[in-house]
Protein backbone atom coordinates (compact mmCIF):
# COMPACT_ATOMS: atom_id res chain seq x y z
CA UNK A 1 0.00 0.00 0.00
CA UNK A 2 1.20 3.57 -0.79
CA UNK A 3 1.91 5.63 2.32
CA UNK A 4 -0.94 8.13 1.22
CA UNK A 5 -3.72 5.34 1.91
CA UNK A 6 -4.76 5.88 5.74
CA UNK A 7 -5.05 2.47 7.80
CA UNK A 8 -9.15 2.20 8.84
CA UNK A 9 -9.71 2.46 12.39
CA UNK A 10 -11.62 -0.75 13.97
CA UNK A 11 -14.40 1.14 13.94
CA UNK A 12 -14.27 1.61 10.52
CA UNK A 13 -13.28 -1.92 9.51
CA UNK A 14 -15.86 -2.90 11.62
CA UNK A 15 -18.58 -0.97 10.12
CA UNK A 16 -19.33 -3.07 6.54
CA UNK A 17 -19.34 -6.27 8.79
CA UNK A 18 -22.11 -4.75 11.06
CA UNK A 19 -24.07 -3.81 7.68
CA UNK A 20 -23.38 -6.64 6.59
CA UNK A 21 -25.00 -8.71 9.67
CA UNK A 22 -28.02 -6.41 9.81
CA UNK A 23 -28.98 -6.93 6.21
CA UNK A 24 -28.59 -10.74 6.85
CA UNK A 25 -30.60 -10.96 8.93
CA UNK A 26 -33.54 -9.10 7.58
CA UNK A 27 -33.23 -10.72 4.42
CA UNK A 28 -33.82 -13.91 6.09
CA UNK A 29 -36.08 -13.02 8.62
CA UNK A 30 -38.49 -11.37 5.23
CA UNK A 31 -37.45 -14.14 2.84
CA UNK A 32 -36.67 -17.41 4.55
CA UNK A 33 -35.06 -19.85 2.42
CA UNK A 34 -36.11 -17.42 -0.30
CA UNK A 35 -32.90 -15.02 0.81
CA UNK A 36 -30.54 -16.94 -0.97
CA UNK A 37 -31.77 -16.02 -4.27
CA UNK A 38 -31.42 -12.66 -4.56
CA UNK A 39 -31.81 -10.61 -0.92
CA UNK A 40 -28.82 -11.91 0.37
CA UNK A 41 -26.68 -11.26 -2.91
CA UNK A 42 -28.37 -7.25 -2.72
CA UNK A 43 -27.07 -7.50 0.99
CA UNK A 44 -23.32 -8.65 0.13
CA UNK A 45 -23.48 -5.49 -2.71
CA UNK A 46 -25.16 -2.69 -0.31
CA UNK A 47 -22.47 -4.03 2.56
CA UNK A 48 -19.38 -3.96 -0.43
CA UNK A 49 -20.70 -0.17 -1.35
CA UNK A 50 -19.92 0.89 2.68
CA UNK A 51 -16.69 -0.85 2.62
CA UNK A 52 -15.91 1.28 -0.79
CA UNK A 53 -17.03 4.34 0.23
CA UNK A 54 -15.03 4.43 3.29
CA UNK A 55 -11.76 2.26 1.39
CA UNK A 56 -12.20 5.22 -1.01
CA UNK A 57 -12.46 8.26 2.06
CA UNK A 58 -8.73 6.55 3.07
CA UNK A 59 -7.37 7.19 -0.15
CA UNK A 60 -7.85 4.26 -2.11
CA UNK A 61 -8.40 5.09 -5.92
CA UNK A 62 -11.61 3.85 -7.00
CA UNK A 63 -9.66 2.12 -10.14
CA UNK A 64 -7.36 0.34 -7.05
CA UNK A 65 -11.11 -0.57 -5.68
CA UNK A 66 -12.24 -1.66 -8.97
CA UNK A 67 -8.97 -3.79 -9.41
CA UNK A 68 -9.48 -5.38 -6.51
CA UNK A 69 -13.48 -6.63 -7.30
CA UNK A 70 -11.66 -8.12 -10.48
CA UNK A 71 -9.16 -10.07 -8.16
CA UNK A 72 -11.75 -11.26 -5.79
CA UNK A 73 -13.84 -12.59 -8.59
CA UNK A 74 -11.10 -13.70 -10.47
CA UNK A 75 -9.87 -16.16 -7.46
CA UNK A 76 -13.53 -17.48 -7.57
CA UNK A 77 -13.62 -18.39 -11.19
CA UNK A 78 -12.49 -21.76 -10.68
CA UNK A 79 -14.60 -22.28 -7.92
CA UNK A 80 -17.23 -21.50 -10.03
CA UNK A 81 -16.49 -23.33 -12.89
CA UNK A 82 -16.37 -26.40 -10.70
CA UNK A 83 -19.58 -25.51 -9.47
CA UNK A 84 -21.68 -25.41 -12.73
CA UNK A 85 -19.49 -28.62 -14.40
CA UNK A 86 -20.71 -30.42 -11.08
CA UNK A 87 -24.30 -29.24 -12.15
CA UNK A 88 -23.85 -31.17 -15.51
CA UNK A 89 -22.13 -34.03 -13.55
CA UNK A 90 -25.15 -34.44 -11.44
CA UNK A 91 -27.99 -33.86 -14.63
CA UNK A 92 -25.71 -36.58 -16.83
CA UNK A 93 -25.33 -39.18 -13.92
CA UNK A 94 -29.21 -39.12 -13.48
CA UNK A 95 -29.35 -38.98 -17.26
CA UNK A 96 -27.44 -42.22 -17.13
CA UNK A 97 -28.89 -43.90 -14.51
CA UNK A 98 -26.08 -43.72 -12.18
CA UNK A 99 -27.82 -41.29 -8.92
CA UNK A 100 -30.75 -43.91 -9.50
CA UNK A 101 -28.89 -46.39 -9.51
CA UNK A 102 -26.84 -45.70 -6.12
CA UNK A 103 -30.54 -44.84 -4.41
CA UNK A 104 -32.00 -47.95 -5.90
CA UNK A 105 -28.90 -50.16 -3.97
CA UNK A 106 -28.90 -47.66 -1.35
CA UNK A 107 -32.64 -48.51 -0.38
CA UNK A 108 -32.16 -52.03 -0.53
CA UNK A 109 -29.06 -52.11 1.79
CA UNK A 110 -29.39 -49.49 4.38
CA UNK A 111 -31.31 -49.11 7.32
CA UNK A 112 -33.45 -45.59 8.61
CA UNK A 113 -32.15 -46.51 11.88
CA UNK A 114 -28.64 -45.84 10.98
CA UNK A 115 -28.34 -44.14 7.66
CA UNK A 116 -26.91 -41.16 9.26
CA UNK A 117 -23.98 -42.88 10.61
CA UNK A 118 -23.58 -44.78 7.38
CA UNK A 119 -23.98 -41.26 5.19
CA UNK A 120 -21.46 -39.69 7.79
CA UNK A 121 -19.12 -42.65 6.98
CA UNK A 122 -19.16 -43.24 3.58
CA UNK A 123 -18.73 -39.87 2.84
CA UNK A 124 -15.95 -39.71 5.36
CA UNK A 125 -14.19 -42.61 3.36
CA UNK A 126 -14.94 -40.87 -0.10
CA UNK A 127 -13.46 -37.34 1.08
CA UNK A 128 -10.22 -39.13 2.58
CA UNK A 129 -9.16 -40.73 -0.66
CA UNK A 130 -10.36 -38.18 -3.20
CA UNK A 131 -9.38 -34.83 -0.97
CA UNK A 132 -12.65 -33.21 -1.77
CA UNK A 133 -15.27 -32.25 0.38
CA UNK A 134 -16.76 -30.79 -2.93
CA UNK A 135 -16.24 -33.79 -5.10
CA UNK A 136 -17.59 -36.22 -2.46
CA UNK A 137 -20.91 -34.02 -1.89
CA UNK A 138 -21.37 -34.16 -5.61
CA UNK A 139 -21.04 -37.52 -6.14
CA UNK A 140 -21.64 -39.95 -3.45
CA UNK A 141 -23.33 -37.07 -1.17
CA UNK A 142 -26.43 -36.33 -4.71
CA UNK A 143 -27.24 -40.05 -3.76
CA UNK A 144 -27.24 -40.48 -0.36
CA UNK A 145 -29.70 -37.54 -0.27
CA UNK A 146 -31.85 -39.01 -2.43
CA UNK A 147 -31.82 -42.36 -0.48
CA UNK A 148 -32.69 -39.86 2.47
CA UNK A 149 -35.33 -38.52 1.30
CA UNK A 150 -37.09 -41.63 -0.56
CA UNK A 151 -36.96 -43.07 3.41
CA UNK A 152 -38.46 -40.00 4.73
CA UNK A 153 -35.31 -38.55 6.79
CA UNK A 154 -34.84 -35.21 7.91
CA UNK A 155 -33.21 -33.76 4.33
CA UNK A 156 -31.27 -31.29 7.07
CA UNK A 157 -29.63 -34.37 9.25
CA UNK A 158 -28.72 -36.40 6.09
CA UNK A 159 -26.93 -33.34 4.49
CA UNK A 160 -24.98 -32.52 8.28
CA UNK A 161 -24.01 -35.87 8.25
CA UNK A 162 -22.41 -35.70 4.41
CA UNK A 163 -20.72 -32.31 5.16
CA UNK A 164 -19.31 -33.90 8.79
CA UNK A 165 -17.95 -36.53 6.69
CA UNK A 166 -16.92 -34.86 3.95
CA UNK A 167 -15.11 -32.02 5.82
CA UNK A 168 -13.09 -35.01 8.04
CA UNK A 169 -11.81 -36.56 5.08
CA UNK A 170 -10.82 -33.42 3.21
CA UNK A 171 -9.33 -32.12 6.40
CA UNK A 172 -7.34 -35.34 6.72
CA UNK A 173 -6.34 -36.24 2.80
CA UNK A 174 -2.42 -35.14 1.96
CA UNK A 175 -4.42 -34.95 -1.68
CA UNK A 176 -6.56 -31.39 0.22
CA UNK A 177 -5.92 -28.58 -1.20
CA UNK A 178 -6.68 -26.69 2.22
CA UNK A 179 -4.66 -29.45 3.50
CA UNK A 180 -1.80 -28.38 1.63
CA UNK A 181 -2.35 -24.54 1.96
CA UNK A 182 -2.55 -24.24 5.87
CA UNK A 183 0.88 -25.79 6.51
CA UNK A 184 2.43 -23.55 3.73
CA UNK A 185 1.20 -20.25 4.79
CA UNK A 186 2.46 -21.53 8.65
CA UNK A 187 5.51 -22.98 7.45
CA UNK A 188 4.69 -26.09 8.42
CA UNK A 189 5.51 -29.89 6.75
CA UNK A 190 2.26 -31.44 4.96
CA UNK A 191 2.68 -34.82 7.23
CA UNK A 192 3.90 -33.16 10.80
CA UNK A 193 0.58 -30.82 9.88
CA UNK A 194 -1.90 -34.04 9.20
CA UNK A 195 -0.29 -35.66 12.34
CA UNK A 196 -0.96 -32.52 14.42
CA UNK A 197 -4.74 -32.23 13.08
CA UNK A 198 -4.87 -35.91 15.16
CA UNK A 199 -5.54 -34.29 17.75
CA UNK A 200 -8.29 -32.15 17.39
CA UNK A 201 -9.52 -33.48 14.07
CA UNK A 202 -10.73 -37.07 15.60
CA UNK A 203 -12.08 -36.64 19.02
CA UNK A 204 -14.61 -34.11 17.02
CA UNK A 205 -15.43 -36.55 14.25
CA UNK A 206 -16.39 -39.73 17.37
CA UNK A 207 -18.24 -36.58 18.66
CA UNK A 208 -20.07 -36.97 15.49
CA UNK A 209 -20.15 -40.17 14.64
CA UNK A 210 -21.73 -40.90 18.16
CA UNK A 211 -24.71 -38.07 17.33
CA UNK A 212 -25.78 -40.10 14.35
CA UNK A 213 -25.48 -42.95 15.86
CA UNK A 214 -28.15 -42.06 18.08
CA UNK A 215 -29.58 -39.94 15.94
CA UNK A 216 -31.94 -42.47 14.93
CA UNK A 217 -35.28 -41.84 12.71
CA UNK A 218 -38.02 -39.87 12.88
CA UNK A 219 -41.18 -41.36 13.92
CA UNK A 220 -42.54 -43.33 10.81
CA UNK A 221 -40.19 -43.37 8.20
CA UNK A 222 -39.01 -45.79 6.29
CA UNK A 223 -42.19 -47.34 5.37
CA UNK A 224 -40.99 -50.28 3.34
CA UNK A 225 -43.81 -50.75 1.11
CA UNK A 226 -43.77 -46.99 -0.02
CA UNK A 227 -39.57 -47.56 -0.54
CA UNK A 228 -39.94 -51.00 -2.58
CA UNK A 229 -42.73 -48.91 -4.64
CA UNK A 230 -39.80 -46.09 -5.51
CA UNK A 231 -37.46 -49.14 -5.85
CA UNK A 232 -39.87 -50.53 -8.29
CA UNK A 233 -40.32 -47.38 -10.03
CA UNK A 234 -36.68 -46.71 -10.35
CA UNK A 235 -36.13 -49.65 -12.36
CA UNK A 236 -38.75 -49.49 -14.45
CA UNK A 237 -37.67 -45.89 -15.39
CA UNK A 238 -34.06 -46.19 -15.78
CA UNK A 239 -31.24 -49.84 -16.48
CA UNK A 240 -30.42 -50.00 -12.13
CA UNK A 241 -27.85 -52.73 -12.67
CA UNK A 242 -23.85 -52.46 -10.57
CA UNK A 243 -22.29 -51.33 -13.29
CA UNK A 244 -24.00 -48.43 -13.59
CA UNK A 245 -21.97 -47.63 -10.56
CA UNK A 246 -19.17 -47.54 -12.78
CA UNK A 247 -18.57 -43.61 -13.19
CA UNK A 248 -17.88 -43.01 -9.49
CA UNK A 249 -14.90 -44.78 -9.03
CA UNK A 250 -13.99 -43.67 -12.95
CA UNK A 251 -14.15 -40.28 -11.46
CA UNK A 252 -12.30 -41.06 -8.07
CA UNK A 253 -9.26 -43.30 -10.02
CA UNK A 254 -9.08 -40.12 -11.88
CA UNK A 255 -8.81 -38.16 -8.48
CA UNK A 256 -6.13 -40.44 -7.84
CA UNK A 257 -3.51 -40.05 -10.09
CA UNK A 258 -4.07 -37.27 -8.90
CA UNK A 259 -5.40 -35.17 -11.33
CA UNK A 260 -7.01 -31.45 -10.17
CA UNK A 261 -10.50 -31.73 -9.29
CA UNK A 262 -11.91 -29.72 -12.49
CA UNK A 263 -10.38 -32.42 -15.27
CA UNK A 264 -11.18 -35.02 -12.86
CA UNK A 265 -15.18 -33.45 -12.57
CA UNK A 266 -14.93 -33.82 -16.60
CA UNK A 267 -14.28 -37.02 -16.77
CA UNK A 268 -16.75 -37.87 -14.84
CA UNK A 269 -19.07 -36.07 -16.95
CA UNK A 270 -17.39 -38.08 -20.04
CA UNK A 271 -18.04 -41.37 -18.31
CA UNK A 272 -21.73 -40.08 -17.83
CA UNK A 273 -22.49 -39.16 -21.36
CA UNK A 274 -21.22 -42.47 -22.09
CA UNK A 275 -23.05 -44.23 -20.28
CA UNK A 276 -26.26 -42.74 -20.91
CA UNK A 277 -25.61 -43.48 -24.70
CA UNK A 278 -25.15 -47.02 -24.28
CA UNK A 279 -27.87 -47.96 -21.68
CA UNK A 280 -30.41 -45.02 -21.37
CA UNK A 281 -31.58 -44.26 -25.02
CA UNK A 282 -34.51 -44.19 -24.42
CA UNK A 283 -34.35 -41.98 -21.50
CA UNK A 284 -32.32 -39.78 -23.23
CA UNK A 285 -34.95 -39.60 -26.10
CA UNK A 286 -38.20 -39.29 -23.48
CA UNK A 287 -36.00 -36.42 -21.89
CA UNK A 288 -35.97 -34.93 -25.41
CA UNK A 289 -39.47 -35.14 -26.20
CA UNK A 290 -38.63 -37.42 -29.29
CA UNK A 291 -39.51 -41.29 -30.25
CA UNK A 292 -36.37 -43.34 -29.46
CA UNK A 293 -33.87 -44.45 -31.97
CA UNK A 294 -33.89 -40.60 -33.13
CA UNK A 295 -30.13 -39.72 -33.26
CA UNK A 296 -30.86 -35.78 -33.07
CA UNK A 297 -32.56 -36.61 -29.92
CA UNK A 298 -29.52 -38.59 -28.11
CA UNK A 299 -27.62 -35.44 -28.64
CA UNK A 300 -30.74 -32.76 -28.02
CA UNK A 301 -31.46 -35.12 -24.28
CA UNK A 302 -27.68 -34.99 -23.43
CA UNK A 303 -27.75 -31.48 -23.92
CA UNK A 304 -30.63 -30.78 -21.70
CA UNK A 305 -29.29 -32.71 -18.72
CA UNK A 306 -25.86 -31.31 -18.99
CA UNK A 307 -27.57 -27.64 -19.20
CA UNK A 308 -31.27 -27.44 -17.66
CA UNK A 309 -30.86 -31.09 -15.84
CA UNK A 310 -32.91 -33.93 -15.62
CA UNK A 311 -36.70 -33.92 -15.58
CA UNK A 312 -38.40 -37.13 -14.14
CA UNK A 313 -42.44 -37.42 -15.21
CA UNK A 314 -42.67 -41.64 -13.42
CA UNK A 315 -46.33 -40.04 -12.23
CA UNK A 316 -45.00 -40.56 -8.35
CA UNK A 317 -43.59 -37.56 -6.42
CA UNK A 318 -41.35 -39.24 -4.42
CA UNK A 319 -39.22 -40.48 -7.83
CA UNK A 320 -39.99 -37.07 -9.71
CA UNK A 321 -38.95 -34.78 -7.08
CA UNK A 322 -35.85 -36.64 -6.47
CA UNK A 323 -34.52 -36.99 -10.10
CA UNK A 324 -35.69 -33.21 -11.15
CA UNK A 325 -32.33 -31.79 -10.76
CA UNK A 326 -28.83 -31.11 -12.38
CA UNK A 327 -27.83 -29.12 -14.72
CA UNK A 328 -25.66 -26.05 -15.21
CA UNK A 329 -28.38 -23.58 -15.27
CA UNK A 330 -29.31 -24.93 -11.62
CA UNK A 331 -25.93 -23.43 -10.08
CA UNK A 332 -26.50 -20.06 -11.86
CA UNK A 333 -28.27 -18.66 -8.45
CA UNK A 334 -25.15 -20.16 -6.51
CA UNK A 335 -22.90 -18.28 -9.22
CA UNK A 336 -24.33 -14.99 -8.71
CA UNK A 337 -23.88 -15.61 -4.59
CA UNK A 338 -20.37 -16.37 -5.03
CA UNK A 339 -19.62 -13.51 -7.48
CA UNK A 340 -21.47 -10.92 -4.76
CA UNK A 341 -19.46 -12.32 -2.01
CA UNK A 342 -16.06 -12.04 -3.68
CA UNK A 343 -16.68 -8.39 -4.57
CA UNK A 344 -17.35 -7.63 -0.80
CA UNK A 345 -14.06 -9.90 0.62
CA UNK A 346 -11.71 -8.60 -2.43
CA UNK A 347 -12.94 -4.99 -0.97
CA UNK A 348 -12.16 -5.85 2.51
CA UNK A 349 -9.15 -7.18 1.99
CA UNK A 350 -7.74 -4.69 -0.54
CA UNK A 351 -9.35 -1.63 1.81
CA UNK A 352 -7.16 -3.13 4.69
CA UNK A 353 -10.41 -3.68 6.78
CA UNK A 354 -9.60 -7.09 7.49
CA UNK A 355 -5.58 -6.83 8.60
CA UNK A 356 -6.92 -3.95 10.90
CA UNK A 357 -9.13 -6.41 12.48
CA UNK A 358 -6.11 -8.85 12.77
CA UNK A 359 -3.70 -6.84 13.92
CA UNK A 360 -5.86 -5.58 16.82
CA UNK A 361 -6.58 -9.15 18.24
CA UNK A 362 -2.84 -9.70 17.36
CA UNK A 363 -2.32 -6.69 20.34
CA UNK A 364 -4.34 -8.22 22.81
CA UNK A 365 -2.86 -12.16 22.75
CA UNK A 366 -0.33 -12.73 25.52
CA UNK A 367 0.50 -15.73 25.62
CA UNK A 368 0.16 -19.26 23.86
CA UNK A 369 -3.77 -20.08 24.38
CA UNK A 370 -5.29 -16.71 23.25
CA UNK A 371 -2.42 -16.51 20.54
CA UNK A 372 -4.26 -20.32 18.93
CA UNK A 373 -7.60 -19.42 20.31
CA UNK A 374 -7.30 -16.01 18.13
CA UNK A 375 -6.29 -17.61 14.73
CA UNK A 376 -9.63 -20.07 14.91
CA UNK A 377 -11.65 -17.65 15.92
CA UNK A 378 -10.00 -15.32 13.01
CA UNK A 379 -10.06 -17.96 10.99
CA UNK A 380 -13.96 -18.27 11.09
CA UNK A 381 -14.07 -14.76 11.42
CA UNK A 382 -12.30 -14.41 7.70
CA UNK A 383 -14.93 -16.92 6.46
CA UNK A 384 -17.93 -14.63 7.48
CA UNK A 385 -16.03 -11.77 5.90
CA UNK A 386 -14.42 -12.45 3.33
CA UNK A 387 -16.84 -15.17 2.49
CA UNK A 388 -13.65 -17.65 0.88
CA UNK A 389 -12.33 -20.68 2.70
CA UNK A 390 -9.01 -20.04 1.22
CA UNK A 391 -8.69 -15.82 2.71
CA UNK A 392 -9.61 -17.61 5.96
CA UNK A 393 -6.42 -19.66 5.58
CA UNK A 394 -4.33 -17.27 3.69
CA UNK A 395 -4.70 -14.18 5.45
CA UNK A 396 -4.73 -14.86 9.27
CA UNK A 397 -1.79 -17.24 8.57
CA UNK A 398 0.27 -14.29 6.91
CA UNK A 399 -0.70 -11.95 9.66
CA UNK A 400 0.22 -14.67 12.64
CA UNK A 401 3.05 -16.32 11.38
CA UNK A 402 5.69 -13.78 12.84
CA UNK A 403 3.30 -13.44 16.06
CA UNK A 404 4.03 -17.34 16.95
CA UNK A 405 7.94 -17.40 15.97
CA UNK A 406 7.81 -14.65 18.40
CA UNK A 407 6.49 -17.22 21.21
CA UNK A 408 8.64 -19.87 19.92
CA UNK A 409 5.58 -21.88 18.99
CA UNK A 410 5.70 -24.53 16.22
CA UNK A 411 4.30 -23.57 12.85
CA UNK A 412 1.96 -26.93 13.11
CA UNK A 413 0.09 -25.02 15.82
CA UNK A 414 -0.76 -22.16 13.28
CA UNK A 415 -1.37 -24.43 10.38
CA UNK A 416 -4.00 -26.55 12.65
CA UNK A 417 -5.35 -23.68 13.84
CA UNK A 418 -6.09 -22.23 10.32
CA UNK A 419 -7.61 -25.18 9.34
CA UNK A 420 -9.43 -25.79 12.51
CA UNK A 421 -11.22 -22.40 12.19
CA UNK A 422 -10.96 -21.94 8.69
CA UNK A 423 -11.51 -25.24 6.56
CA UNK A 424 -14.33 -26.74 8.60
CA UNK A 425 -16.20 -23.45 9.67
CA UNK A 426 -16.30 -22.74 5.74
CA UNK A 427 -19.58 -24.55 5.05
CA UNK A 428 -21.39 -23.24 7.88
CA UNK A 429 -21.86 -19.65 6.23
CA UNK A 430 -24.82 -19.00 3.47
CA UNK A 431 -22.52 -16.22 1.91
CA UNK A 432 -19.47 -18.26 1.51
CA UNK A 433 -18.34 -20.13 -1.49
CA UNK A 434 -18.70 -23.35 0.48
CA UNK A 435 -21.66 -22.99 1.73
CA UNK A 436 -23.32 -22.00 -0.90
CA UNK A 437 -22.40 -24.96 -3.11
CA UNK A 438 -22.94 -27.43 -0.21
CA UNK A 439 -26.98 -25.93 -0.50
CA UNK A 440 -27.10 -26.02 -4.12
CA UNK A 441 -25.27 -29.29 -4.62
CA UNK A 442 -27.32 -31.04 -1.92
CA UNK A 443 -30.76 -29.14 -2.16
CA UNK A 444 -30.92 -28.19 1.76
CA UNK A 445 -30.44 -24.82 2.73
CA UNK A 446 -27.25 -23.86 4.98
CA UNK A 447 -28.96 -22.53 7.98
CA UNK A 448 -30.88 -25.41 7.98
CA UNK A 449 -27.86 -28.71 7.91
CA UNK A 450 -25.72 -25.96 9.93
CA UNK A 451 -26.85 -27.24 13.25
CA UNK A 452 -26.35 -30.96 12.26
CA UNK A 453 -22.90 -30.38 10.61
CA UNK A 454 -21.96 -31.48 13.96
CA UNK A 455 -17.80 -32.09 13.18
CA UNK A 456 -17.73 -28.66 11.79
CA UNK A 457 -19.75 -27.38 14.38
CA UNK A 458 -17.35 -29.28 17.40
CA UNK A 459 -14.01 -29.17 15.65
CA UNK A 460 -13.17 -25.05 16.41
CA UNK A 461 -14.30 -25.91 19.96
CA UNK A 462 -12.20 -28.41 20.85
CA UNK A 463 -9.33 -26.62 19.11
CA UNK A 464 -9.48 -23.46 21.50
CA UNK A 465 -10.57 -25.90 24.59
CA UNK A 466 -6.78 -28.08 23.05
CA UNK A 467 -5.53 -24.03 23.69
CA UNK A 468 -6.99 -23.29 26.79
CA UNK A 469 -5.64 -26.70 28.40
CA UNK A 470 -2.06 -26.50 26.18
CA UNK A 471 -2.59 -30.19 25.43
CA UNK A 472 -0.65 -30.85 22.16
CA UNK A 473 0.45 -27.50 21.79
CA UNK A 474 4.46 -27.83 20.49
CA UNK A 475 7.51 -25.80 21.33
CA UNK A 476 9.44 -24.15 18.28
CA UNK A 477 12.71 -26.31 19.56
CA UNK A 478 10.84 -29.50 19.99
CA UNK A 479 10.32 -32.40 17.18
CA UNK A 480 6.83 -32.81 16.47
CA UNK A 481 6.29 -36.75 16.28
CA UNK A 482 8.82 -37.58 19.08
CA UNK A 483 7.81 -35.29 22.27
CA UNK A 484 4.28 -34.35 20.47
CA UNK A 485 2.91 -34.63 23.60
CA UNK A 486 5.02 -32.59 25.87
CA UNK A 487 3.16 -29.12 27.22
CA UNK A 488 4.44 -25.68 26.30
Amino acid sequence: MSDTYRTPTLGQALLPIVVLVVLLVGAITVFGDNAIVGPNQMALLMAASVAAIIARRNGHAWDELTASINVGIHNAMTAIVILLSVGSLIGVWILAGTVPSMIYYGLGLLNPEWFYLSACLISAVVSLCVGSSWTTAGTIGVGLMGTATTMGLSPAMAAGAIISGAYFGDKMSPLSDTTNLAPGMAGSELFDHIRHLVWTTFPSFILAIVFFAFAGSPSGSGDMANLENVRQVLSEQFNTSWYLLLPLPILLLAVARPLPALPSIWIGIFAGIVFALVFQQDNIARLAGADAGDVTALFTGLWMALTDGFVSNTGLPEVDDLLSKGGMSSMLNTVWLIMCAMTFGGLMERGGFLEAIVSRIVMFTRGARSMISSVVVSAFASNLITSDQYISIVVPGRMFRNAFEKLKLHPVNLSRALEDGGTVTSPLVPWNSCGAYMAATLGVATLSYAPFAIFCLVNPVIAILSAMFMFKVIPSDESTSAQASKEV
